[in-house]
């Protein structure tokens, strides 16, 4: 009996032993080579993989760093230059500079712009309401405030304002990940450009629509009059469709164009209270 189960148990034994050197030769023969730096680039990354880079994850996004000749059309935006220029250190190779920006709603359509024509009863996701219906005002262009944005952001940057129901972006928080702009069913959030003290000066509308359909939608809709156009001095606004759009890019925030507008739609961000007029009295002298 004992010579049996000795038997058995050297024939598992050299089995066991013959399928580990299988095995280990099949593995060496079929071994896929991973580049060291990629771990190294992982770890500085924020891994928020927010897709933001256009990867899946942070992980993708390494790889690529590390196999790409040149950082041309790849970067963290969530990191921004820093962390580039870390990564730029690792691979030997040059840092792009990473242009700062931020996500703007153009949309400033609150229930004191737009009037309510009927009652949504339904899911409460945008991208349901849109497939749906044009919403609850005779905008078919506003925000549906219904938050969409809101959960797709993953570092609590937006929140969605109960008074005027539309969602609000905090420059501080907002790492222009993108992931709001993916979301948004109308395509109403924009990345753009960053300037000093958060300024910024855009068209708040999506309004398409002739001017006199455009106003009676909402009262601050762009009306695409090219008043703000003829202005600007630094050829920083386009009228297409009916509606104008402000370059970030060619922009010197003189704010011409947000006094000159009719319906209030350009919007001035944290910018300072503009100095009153000083009234000048004339006196007429007979001579």
């Amino acid at each position: 009996m004992s010579s049996i189960v000795l038997i058995t148990v050297a024939c598992l034994s050299l089995i066991a032993f013959l399928s580990a050197v299988i095995l280990y030769f099949v593995a060496q023969k079929f071994k896929v080579f991973e580049d060291p730096r990629i771990d190294e680039v992982q770890a500085i990354l924020p891994a928020a993989n927010c897709g933001g880079c256009g990867f899946a994850g942070c992980r993708n996004l390494a790889e690529a760093l590390v196999k790409a000749e040149t950082f041309e059309g790849l970067t963290c935006p969530v990191g921004g230059t820093e962390i580039m220029d870390q990564v730029a250190k690792i691979l030997g190779k040059e840092a792009p500079a990473v242009e700062p920006k931020v996500a703007v709603l153009r949309c400033n359509g609150t229930p004191e712009f737009r009037a309510k024509t009927s009652r949504y009863e339904g899911a409460s996701d945008c991208r349901i309401a849109h497939s749906l219906y044009q919403g609850e005002t005779d905008c078919s262009y506003g925000c549906f405030g219904l938050g969409d944005c809101v959960r797709a952001c993953t570092f609590g940057a937006i929140y969605l304002n109960t008074e005027t129901r539309l969602p609000v972006i905090s420059d501080e928080k907002c790492v222009s990940c993108g992931a709001c702009v993916k979301a948004c069913p109308r395509k109403l959030i924009e990345l753009r450009k960053k300037a000093k003290k958060d300024r910024k000066i855009y068209v708040a509308c999506s309004n398409c629509d002739k001017g006199g359909p455009a106003r009676r939608a909402c009262k601050v809709a762009c009306i695409g009059c090219g008043r703000c156009q003829k202005v600007c001095e630094f050829d920083a606004i386009k009228i297409e469709n009916n509606l104008a759009y402000v370059d970030a890019a060619k922009c010197t925030f003189c704010r011409k164009c947000v006094a000159e507008c009719p319906t209030g739609s350009i919007l001035e961000i944290n910018f300072p209270p503009r100095k009153p007029k000083a009234d000048i009295k004339t006196e007429t002298v007979n001579a």
